[in-house]
């Protein structure tokens, strides 16, 4: 294997007798303008470095985040907390695949808590001039903001050695149920695997942190001559949203659509939730 070190340029050449490959995934393209020094992504702890770097001391100026993942809302919630008045937009429901029912008490509690949420809004474009950062919006309105933040999703890093590309698809690297690419004794593992997704029975990208530590574990065990196995990803994850926990496993009411299965899809407020529970303690 050759191993060209980023820094200085210098190739390498390693024996090895099993090589995993654990990209972590980039953030997804953006837009121009989009590369300035107050213009951020968050991918690793350097950039989260580089973020509260950038934040104002004095608490003063906005700070704008793009995305309505669960990173969107985390910088959210945490550039209120320092006191920052947060901008946040998203052109289609918060909370990434959730349906848009299931996000309203999420939107409520970010409003509830000063974040100043615009849905169905994008940004096309920064400027910055005369040391103003400026976001561009679609609809032609223009935000100035100290800092801001992209969280528009994430694509996998598909380069990686082998062979033959037989183990490649358009969308992440192809993977057994023990982790084996189709090149001898190179596994995969993490984000930018296709793993079988639990309801559907089919490929799918669930970068997720507890199921990326899984693999990376059968993939040990299978290289140390066990017979481990990874079975599927059901896409659970779970985010605190300041007063709030939003939660979610499986397939949302859209995605069971877009591969037209019959759906039901019966909404509980927290009334009929309170409702619900007593009735069932009463009967009990």
């Amino acid at each position: 294997m050759v191993v060209r070190n980023l820094k200085t340029g210098r190739e390498t050449t390693e024996p090895y007798d099993a090589l995993v490959l654990s990209p972590a995934p980039r953030p997804s393209a953006w837009n121009p303008g989009a590369d300035g020094e107050r213009i951020f992504t968050l991918r690793n702890m350097g950039d989260m470095d580089a973020i509260l770097a950038a934040v104002p001391k004095d608490g003063t100026g906005r700070a704008l985040v793009v995305g309505a993942g669960f990173i969107g809302l985390e910088l959210a919630e945490q550039f209120r907390l320092r006191g920052l008045p947060s901008p946040w937009w998203r052109s289609c429901p918060c909370a990434g695949p959730a349906d848009p029912e299931m996000t309203i008490p999420l939107q409520e509690e970010l409003v509830r808590q000063g974040v100043d949420l615009r849905l169905g809004r994008s940004v096309t474009a920064f400027t910055e001039a005369g040391g103003v950062l400026e976001a561009m919006l679609d609809d032609g309105g223009r935000i100035p903001c100290a800092l801001a933040v992209l969280s528009v999703g994430v694509r996998p890093i598909r380069a990686w050695p082998g062979p033959r590309a037989s183990h490649r698809s358009h969308r992440g690297i192809l993977v057994d149920d023990r982790m084996r690419t189709s090149a001898p004794n190179i596994f995969a593992v993490g984000d930018a695997v296709e793993v079988r997704e639990f309801v559907s029975g089919e490929p799918a990208l669930i970068p997720l942190a507890g199921p990326a530590n899984r693999q990376g574990r059968i993939a040990a065990e299978v290289i140390l001559g066990r017979d481990s196995r990874y079975k599927a990803s059901q896409g659970t994850a779970i985010c605190k949203v300041f007063d709030l926990a939003f939660a979610m496993t499986g397939l949302s009411e859209a995605m069971l659509e877009r591969k037209a299965w019959p759906t039901a899809a019966p909404t509980c407020s927290r009334r009929t939730m309170r409702r619900t529970i007593l009735a069932r303690v009463r009967s009990c």
